[in-house]
């Protein structure tokens, strides 16, 4: 790959990683309930998990989902199942933040790394980034080192909105206001699933 095209490679993962989606809105709504430090698992799976997702994909994993495209059609509704149960269990939290630490648990690593295979905006993240900025003979490690720039990229765009939220804290303590917060968290990320189920 050129250095044009590692650039606007580059341009296309910094937007796609940093706009509003399932990721962002669990992991801004983690950051709030459990603060910076008890969320960085979650922000390392959801990071680490895609990266090796984009690299398995551009591996060949994408030409085993073409020749089984029930498979992918499965993925879409068992995520959109997922999402909406995440959605349902969010709306339903009444934890106050100073009362997260005893009564809950943010998601950990594995659980954010495994979302990211259901998750609607990962698999067209991952798909228009093989086919738009890797060639069609792409090398290895052409495929590892556009998996690992999505990694490198997510910690701080995908960071940035559980810093957020760490920072929202301290105006959500009242329970009405975080319940206000969380339900408002839960609609998006079911209206996240709109698109998907446009298609």
């Amino acid at each position: 790959m050129s250095p044009d095209l590692w650039l606007a490679a580059s341009l296309f993962a910094l937007v796609s990683l940093v706009t509003p989606g399932p990721n962002n809105t669990m992991i801004l709504t983690s950051g709030v309930n459990f603060g910076l430090r008890r969320t960085l698992p979650h922000l390392l799976g959801i990071c680490i998990g895609f990266g090796l997702m984009q690299m398995l994909v551009g591996l060949g994993l994408h030409k085993l989902l073409c020749q089984y495209p029930i498979a992918l059609e499965l993925l879409r509704y068992v995520g959109g199942v997922y999402m909406l149960w995440l959605a349902w269990k969010l709306a339903s939290s009444r934890t106050a933040p100073g009362e997260a630490i005893g009564r809950a648990r943010p998601l950990g690593f594995w659980a954010a790394a495994a979302f990211q295979w259901v998750n609607p905006k990962a698999w067209v993240m991952c798909m228009t980034a093989m086919s738009a900025y890797l060639p069609a003979d792409a090398s290895t490690l052409q495929v590892l080192l556009l998996g690992s720039l999505f990694t490198l990229l997510g910690l701080p765009c995908v960071g940035a909105w559980a810093a957020f939220g760490s920072s929202m804290r301290q105006f959500l303590q009242h329970p009405l206001k975080l319940r206000i917060f969380n339900n408002a968290m839960a609609l998006l990320l079911v209206a996240s699933l709109v698109p998907m189920l446009m298609t």
